[in-house]
């Protein structure tokens, strides 16, 4: 890993692959953001907004993110994505956020 890479944040790191893998999103109107990063557990809480709130293949979209994401980050052990406000679960149902004891 160069020296450049190592000095940035995880979420600058985080940002930077999800616009280097996922370019797509913003070419069909959406927007994908890091919500929070708890860097103790190595859990993120990503939303995908825009064109992605309600698009037929955003549950795709999410199980690509939280593979690569978990694949190329050792630091990150789950990824939680929403669109609309609901955060899915593993089949990339929408589920009820429970925020309760999210980092933000």
């Amino acid at each position: 890993m160069s020296s450049q890479t190592s000095e940035k944040s995880l979420e600058e790191r985080l940002d930077l692959f999800m616009r280097r893998n996922f370019p797509q999103i913003e070419m069909h109107g959406g927007d994908a953001g890091i919500e929070a990063i708890d860097e103790e557990t190595g859990e993120v809480w990503i939303s995908l907004t825009g064109a992605c709130s309600g698009c037929g293949i955003s549950p795709m979209t999410i199980q690509a993110l939280k593979a690569r994401m978990v694949a190329e980050f050792e630091e990150i052990d789950a990824v939680h994505a929403s669109t609309g406000g609901f955060y899915d679960d593993d089949s990339g149902a929408g589920l009820e956020p429970d925020v309760s004891d999210a980092p933000f």
